[in-house]
């Protein structure tokens, strides 16, 4: 079974609100809790503004997914990263 199928959209995700951290950390490769933490911070000190830089964040992040959606991996590729570890595998048992 390969990632794609199970691949839920982050807005449909039952532990995010619009997923905009967990996405922007995705794109940029870095761990969501370092936005998460000051989006926060700015709740507590100005609740509307955060709320409505939020909700546009939100739509960036959907905009971008729709635009630029991300590449489906061929199932050969997965199942050659599967075949890797038993060639690694036997090749540790013949040198024992």
């Amino acid at each position: 079974m390969s990632a794609q199928e199970n691949y839920v959209a982050l807005p449909l995700r039952s532990h995010t609100i619009l997923g905009v951290c967990e996405g922007i950390g995705e794109d940029f490769g870095f761990n969501p809790v370092l936005l998460r933490i000051p989006f926060a911070a700015s709740v507590l000190i100005s609740p509307t503004m955060a709320i409505a830089a939020y909700l546009v964040l939100g739509l960036v992040v959907l905009a971008s997914r729709m635009l630029f959606p991300k590449a489906k991996v061929h199932s050969e590729a997965g199942e050659m990263q599967l075949a890797e570890p038993a060639n690694e595998q036997r090749e540790l048992a013949k040198a024992a």
